[in-house]
Parts: structure tokens; C-alpha cells; sequence
């Protein structure tokens, strides 16, 4: 996928294709690019997910961030993604993203 941005590999680590289709919940988290300036900059780990949206545990409280307007880094994971890739529900992601067999 044109979209996904590799950060500079490290042993280990999945391939970016590989690791969208694992879990998210639990990483850390930032908004490296929103259509939205307020959303810019949001820094924290992902406590939930939903189809459309990510709940964000930041140093200031839970925030509640739109996939679709956003840019995301991964930077435990080593990867970035467009939000409109990731804007579906985590089981189907799995399927969309997942090596095929």
C-alpha cells in the first residue's frame, strides 16, 4: 500500500501490512496529521477501538479520535497509516489486512 510509511526498521518488527491486521489496542499512539488542528498532536495509548474512531489515553484524560480525519504513527509498532485505511471495524481489518494463505 502506497499510504503506509515504514519508520526505520528495527529487528523484530512486523511488516507494516502485517501489523494493521494485528491488535491496536494497547499501543502507543500519536495524530501526526488531522484535517482537524485540534486533533494534531494527540499522544497516548489506544484503550479502545471502534469502526470509525479510537479512544486515547492521554496524559490529560481520554480522548475520543475520528480514524478518518487522521494520520497516525505507531511508534512501538514502527509504522504509520492513513486513518481511511483503518476506518472499519478490528475483525475486518484483520481479514482485509492478513496475509493470504
Amino acid at each position: 500500500m502506497a499510504s503506509l510509511k515504514k519508520i526505520p526498521a528495527t529487528a523484530g518488527r512486523k511488516r507494516p501490512r502485517e501489523a494493521l491486521a494485528g491488535e491496536l489496542v494497547g499501543l502507543r499512539v500519536k495524530v501526526a496529521a488531522s484535517s482537524c488542528k485540534d486533533l494534531l498532536g494527540i499522544e497516548g495509548r489506544v484503550i479502545d477501538e471502534t469502526r470509525n474512531t479510537f479512544l486515547v489515553r492521554t496524559s490529560t484524560g481520554a480522548k475520543r479520535v475520528p480514524k478518518a480525519a487522521c494520520e497516525f504513527t505507531f511508534p512501538e509498532a514502527g509504522f504509520s497509516a492513513k486513518g481511511k485505511e483503518l476506518a472499519c471495524r478490528p475483525e475486518d481489518r484483520t481479514k482485509k489486512f492478513a496475509p493470504r494463505r
